[in-house]
């Protein structure tokens, strides 16, 4: 078990975010967190990363120094202005506090379709390239958990096919993954759980197979609309 919550609730001002949630990532796992916009998914990540202070609730992770073993992309990743790919991979490894050599520096461009962008200034890659840098900035310390925001959010279907390579190439490494996601293929195709949020809580957890059969659907969109409906609306 690499992290258990329970009992999450989060208020901004009088409006509450997050209600009693209550979940576990598990070790080499990889669990999309689904629900409409403004359902709280960012607001749990946040949560779990120590980066959104809880109001309510524990959370216990697997080792003290978690922080060092996990990786963030978040929905905007500040890249250092004015520097080109290359130069933000170094400048984050540095920040990182580990050494990476050029070979090394090389594979991981060429694991996130980068290395003929290496020279271009970071801000001014594509929508889709800026997301494969901010994972590959993510992950370039090798952590154990890597939570991902939306990473194919806004992205045109050729470009979320490559986002959902990239969390597949981290499965294959044993990484656990953590992703929020609209994407229904994305999802379909590479999450082994799924949590649904709604209107800030925990609607529907399980594997794919798990959910299909307790709501009595056979598709992922048919799935995200029955278990919205029937726990409430967005709100």
């Amino acid at each position: 078990m690499l992290i258990q919550a329970t009992g999450l609730r989060k208020a901004f001002r009088e409006r509450q975010v997050v209600k009693d949630v209550t979940l576990e990532i598990k070790e080499g796992e990889v669990i999309a967190l689904m629900g409409p916009n403004g359902a709280g998914k960012s607001t749990i990540i946040g949560m779990l990363l120590d980066t959104i202070r809880i109001d309510a609730g524990e959370i216990t992770y697997w080792r003290s120094d978690y922080k060092k073993a996990t990786g963030i992309q978040l929905q905007s990743t500040p890249f250092f202005e004015g520097y080109t790919v290359l130069e933000n991979v170094k400048l984050f490894a540095s920040i990182y506090g580990v050494k990476v050599s050029e070979p090394e520096i090389q594979q991981q461009l060429e694991a996130y379709q980068l290395e003929e962008m290496k020279k271009v200034i970071a801000s001014k890659l594509s929508i889709g390239q800026q997301k494969r840098l901010a994972i590959a900035l993510a992950t370039l310390h090798n952590p154990k958990l890597v939570f991902l925001d939306e990473p194919s959010a806004g992205l045109d279907p050729k470009g979320q096919k490559k986002i959902r390579r990239l969390i597949e190439y981290l499965k294959e490494k044993n990484v656990t993954v953590v992703f929020a996601s609209h994407d229904m293929l994305e999802v379909n195709h590479i999450a082994d759980r799924l949590m649904f949020i709604n209107a800030g809580e925990l609607v529907a957890n399980g594997t794919p197979c798990e959910l299909y059969k307790r709501y009595g659907v056979k598709t992922m969109e048919d799935l995200y609309d029955k278990v919205n409906h029937h726990e409430g609306d967005e709100r």
